[in-house]
């Protein structure tokens, strides 16, 4: 079975930068792409950046310029380096991956809590 873990949330100061870290397990098949989403109180999940290769990337126009997603393959893992947070990205972060089989199937983690406040 797929799972998926994040790690690296916590409080954060406005300004300050973040590394978000995700490892993914039970993979029987090729991961096409893995990335993040977050979800904001009250608000719905939304991109945040995702990546196939180090060439096809997806940034969010909130967070671009300011967010860089990476992989490593042979770990599984997929990371997330935010700078000069804000407020706004206050939210809960979720690691996903794509794993192409005989279907595509998507896997989703628990999330983890990114609190910005001074």
């Amino acid at each position: 079975q797929v799972q998926l873990v994040e790690s690296g949330g916590g409080s954060v100061q406005p300004g300050e930068s973040l590394r978000l870290s995700c490892a993914a397990s039970g993979i029987r098949f090729g991961i096409t792409r893995m990335g993040w989403y977050r979800q904001a109180p009250g608000k719905e999940r939304e991109l945040v950046a995702t990546i196939a290769n180090p060439t096809s990337t997806d940034y969010a126009d909130s967070v671009q310029g300011r967010c860089t997603v990476s992989r490593d393959y042979t770990r599984n893992m997929v990371f997330l380096e935010k700078d000069n947070l804000k407020p706004a990205d206050t939210a809960v972060y979720f690691c996903f991956l794509l794993e192409a089989g005989f279907r595509v199937d998507e896997y989703w983690g628990q999330g983890t809590q990114v609190p910005v406040s001074s």
